[in-house]
This record gives C-alpha cells, structure tokens and sequence, in this order.
C-alpha cells in the first residue's frame, strides 16, 4: 500500500470512538500511531463484551500499537514526555480539563514540542454553557438535529450505528491533515478542536440550507422524497432499493421492469412533482407489485432496464457481493496472539494500489518494549 503518512508519528490517547477513529484514519494512511492506554484497563471500549478485546474495541484500532502508562507516576510521566518530544501528532478525546489534570493539556506538551499538532475533540467545545455535560453518539445527533431526521415518527426509536461518533473521528482527522500540510510550510505546530456537537451539525448542513433558504424545516422523508428512494420487500422476504432520483428515463426503466408501462400514464405518477407529493400513493403501487417475485428476479429486471437500485443487505450477503470481492473490501491478518482478525479495508487507494496491508488491532501495552527501544535509540 502506499503509506502516504509514512514518518508522522501519532500519539493516541483516545478511548471509545472519537479519538480511536482519528488515529486509525491516521493510522490507515501508513501514520506511526501509538496508543497510550491506562495500565490494567486501558481503553474502556476494550471490555463491552468482557475481557479486553472486544469486537467494540477492534472496530476502530487496526494498524497501531499499545502502551501502558499512567502518566500519574513520574517514571510513566518521563516517558509520555519523551513520546511527545518524538512525536507530530497527538490526539485526545478526554471531556475538556482532563487532559490538563493528567499532564497532557496543550500548553504543557506544547512546551515539550513546539511543533506539536494538538487534537482536542470534546462534546461541545472547549467553552460555552454546555461545556462540562457529558455527550455520546445519540446525544451528538439529537442536539445537531440529524436523530430528528432518522427516527420513523410511526415507530419511534433510536436507529443506527454510531454516526457521530465516528464522523466526529474523521472531522478531527481532517483537521489534522490540515495542520500538518501547514506545519510542512511554517514550521509551527497548531492545536485542532472539533466538539461533536460541531461535527454532526455539519454533517447536517443539507437541513440547514433547506431552513437558511427557503424557511423549511427537514423532516425523515423529505429528503427520500425529493430523490425519490424507495425500499421494497420481495417475494422472498429479501428487499430491494431504489433510488430514483430526477432523471425521467430512470421511471421508464422502471415501469418496463415491472411490467407496468400504464404506470406513468396515471395522473399523479406523470411528472416528477406529481411522484414527490404523491409518494405515499406510489409506494402501496409498487409494494403490490414487488410482492410477487424473488429479490433475484427483481435484481435482473432492474440491471436490464438501468434503473438505480441494489439488494438491501445485511454484513454477512455484502462480504458475499461480487464487486465486493473484486474490490478485495475484506482483509484479514494474523494476531500473534489473539488470532484472525478480519476487517474492511480503507477505501481510499492510491495510484490504484488497494491498502490490502494490516496490522491486527494491539493487546493492551503489546508493544511497550519496542516502543521503549525506539525511544533509547532515537
């Protein structure tokens, strides 16, 4: 693969999502990333389905390495020091002023390293009236507006994985990469803050421009609405997905695919408008219709007509996708230790080399001898 961050050095102290997620993009770019855990537990994500490997943990710290240090003590704290004099990058996702009482606060590394990029990312920010509550994933997406936009009001629940948490990862990582294109000019080194409350209101921008332009407030279908998607279970209890969109040849594709050519010459179907605010009425047409055949047979018809569409899988039929395998999206490697580890690779390949290499996701404090070697010899 080409590890277009090859030389940049991360130092990671990032738990749960957030940070993790940073420092694996980093990570997966081919930076030295180096995971700074607590002794004994480290990261809490380590232990959701006991022990200290769960699949929670594994999701977000492929290709890095792990240290133990309590930074509490001065012989840890001496060596955290020494990370940081090494390093480019450091990433924290600590609630704001806790990385301050652990000896990690900006002003005290930057100290150490001048040309230190520092990544803060907090709930809200590092200031303001909610600047000491507590924020996770659902509380990121309701207070952004976005939940608003994905609960189904008939069934009213929190839906999905965890959006912000993981946008806010890629947010900070963007930020960083930023930094660095800087410092490669100047020299200086720049702190990097992104609150997840920041990140998912911008993940929203759509919403947002909707309301600044034209007064309207998003509902969960207005935007499936205008692009005219769709969900349809088959005879075989598979669905299939369509999505529509503005082109009339998509509509024509369809009405031949489905045997049902007289459906663009009823009056609310006839033009696109009509297809918008008449979608309710559209959808029980096309339910009636994609009851009658196996998901197979529905995917054939689609392809032969053109028509924007695609089986609704679950993980295990997409690893089983031909393009899917074409594109070689699953890895795998071995742990030394705790065995296979399997994941999906990055998706980002340059000058078509697919990043197929993979260092499986570290044990707690795996690496501190090699770590502390490097260090001597530096």
């Amino acid at each position: 693969m080409a590890n277009v961050l090859e030389g940049i050095t991360v130092i990671e102290q990032g738990t749960f999502i957030t940070g993790p997620a940073a420092g694996m993009l980093l990570a997966d770019l081919g930076a030295n990333v180096i995971k700074v855990e607590m002794p004994g537990t480290g990261d809490p994500f380590r232990a959701f389905k006991g022990g200290l490997y769960s699949p929670h943990y594994q999701t977000y710290n492929r290709n890095k390495r792990s240290i133990a240090l309590n930074t509490k003590t001065e012989e840890d704290r001496s060596i955290f020091d020494d990370l940081i004099r090494s390093a480019d990058v450091y990433i924290q996702n600590f609630r704001p002023g806790a990385a301050e009482r652990l000896g990690a606060g900006e002003a005290r590394l930057r100290e150490l390293n001048p040309a230190l990029i520092y990544c803060a990312i907090s709930g809200f920010g590092s200031s303001g009236p909610y600047v000491n509550r507590p924020s996770y994933d659902t509380v990121a997406q309701a207070v952004s507006g976005f939940l608003k936009l994905l609960i189904n009001p008939e069934n009213p629940r929190v839906v999905g994985p965890a959006m912000a948490d993981a946008l806010s990862g890629f947010y900070a990582a963007y930020g960083i990469l930023g930094a660095l294109y800087e410092r490669s000019n100047t020299g200086k080194g720049r702190k990097v803050e992104v609150s997840m409350f920041e990140a998912m209101t911008h993940f929203n921008l759509d919403a947002f421009t909707h309301y600044f332009s034209e007064n309207e407030v998003m509902g969960p279908y207005s935007r499936p609405q205008v692009s005219q998607s769709y969900v349809m279970e088959c005879a075989d209890g598979k669905w299939v997905a369509l999505h529509m969109s503005s082109p009339e040849k998509f509509w024509q594709g369809l009405a031949k695919a489905i045997d049902f050519p007289e459906l663009l010459e009823d009056a609310r179907f006839s033009t696109r408008e009509g297809r918008i605010e008449n979608q309710e009425a559209m959808i029980e047409v096309l339910k009636s219709i994609f009851v009658k055949h196996s998901r197979t047979e529905w995917l054939d018809r689609l392809l032969a007509e053109d028509v924007p569409h695609a089986p609704m899988y679950d993980a295990y039929e997409v690893l089983e996708d031909e393009q899917a395998k074409h594109l070689q999206l699953e890895i795998e490697t071995e742990h030394p230790t705790m065995g296979n580890f399997r994941t999906i690779r990055s998706p980002v390949s340059f000058d078509g080399m697919r990043p197929l290499d993979l260092i499986a996701p570290p044990t707690l404090d795996e690496h501190r001898e090699e770590i502390l070697t490097e260090l001597k010899n530096r």
